[in-house]
C-alpha cells in the first residue's frame, strides 16, 4: 500500500497512508476470524457435522456450549489480530508499545462479534442467508469503519451509523495505541465493554431456542 497505488495518496492526518491504514488491518482481520467461525463454522457443527448433538450427549450443557462457541471466536480474533500486529509491527509501521494493549481488547471485540454471529445463526433459515448478513451488514462496516479512510468527508449520517458499530470502534483504539495515545480512545473502550454486556444474554436464548426444538 505504500510502494503502489498507495504512494499517491497524500498523508492522512498528519501520517502516510500505509500508517494510516495498517492498524485498521489488525482490525478487520480480527473480525473477520471470529465472524466466519462463528457464522458458517458454528452452523455447520450444528447442521452437517452434529457436532453440537454429540457434544450435548455428555454431561455438558446447552450454555456451555454456546459459551465455548463465543470463547473460541474470541481467540480466533485474537491469534489473528495478533498475526497482524506482529508483521506491521516489523515493518516499522507501529510507533509506540501500546500496541500490546490491543490485544485485551481483540479478546473483548472479539466476543461482540461472536455474539452477533450466534445470533444470526439462531436467526437464518439456511446457510445460504449469510449472504445477506455478509452483504448488508458485514460489508458496509468494513468499507465504512474508518478503516481506508477517515470518515470526516462523508456524509454526516455515515459517520453516525458507524459510530454504532463495533468495528469503527476497533479501528480507532487499534490506530491510537499504533499512534502512541491511550486517552483519547477511553470512550472507544467503554463502548465496547458495553456493548459485550448488554449483547450477552441474547446468544445463549436465542442459541437454546433454536437447538432445543
Amino acid at each position: 500500500m505504500g510502494l503502489g497505488l498507495g504512494a499517491f495518496v497524500p498523508a492522512i492526518n498528519g501520517m502516510p497512508y500505509i500508517n494510516f491504514i495498517a492498524p485498521g488491518i489488525i482490525a478487520s482481520s480480527s473480525m473477520f476470524a471470529a465472524i466466519y467461525e462463528c457464522t458458517y463454522g458454528t452452523y455447520v457443527r450444528i447442521v452437517f457435522q452434529k457436532t453440537f448433538d454429540a457434544i450435548l450427549a455428555t454431561p455438558i450443557g446447552i450454555d456451555d456450549l454456546i459459551a465455548g462457541e463465543m470463547i473460541w471466536g474470541a481467540t480466533k480474533s485474537i491469534l489473528y489480530g495478533t498475526t497482524i500486529i506482529i508483521v506491521i509491527a516489523a515493518f516499522g509501521l507501529v510507533a509506540s508499545p501500546l500496541i500490546v494493549l490491543v490485544i485485551p481488547l481483540l479478546l473483548i471485540s472479539g466476543l461482540i462479534f461472536a455474539e452477533i454471529s450466534l445470533i444470526v445463526v439462531a436467526k437464518v433459515p439456511g446457510i445460504d442467508s449469510f449472504n445477506y448478513f455478509y452483504t448488508l451488514f458485514m460489508t458496509p462496516m468494513f468499507l465504512f469503519s474508518g478503516i481506508f479512510f477517515p470518515l470526516d468527508g462523508m456524509p454526516a449520517i455515515v459517520a453516525r451509523i458507524a459510530y454504532f458499530t463495533p468495528l469503527y470502534h476497533l479501528v480507532n483504539i487499534c490506530r491510537a495505541f499504533a499512534a502512541g495515545s491511550f486517552f483519547a480512545v477511553v470512550h472507544d473502550i467503554i463502548w465496547l465493554l458495553a456493548v459485550v454486556v448488554i449483547l450477552s444474554p441474547l446468544p445463549f436464548k436465542l442459541m437454546r431456542k433454536h437447538i432445543i426444538k
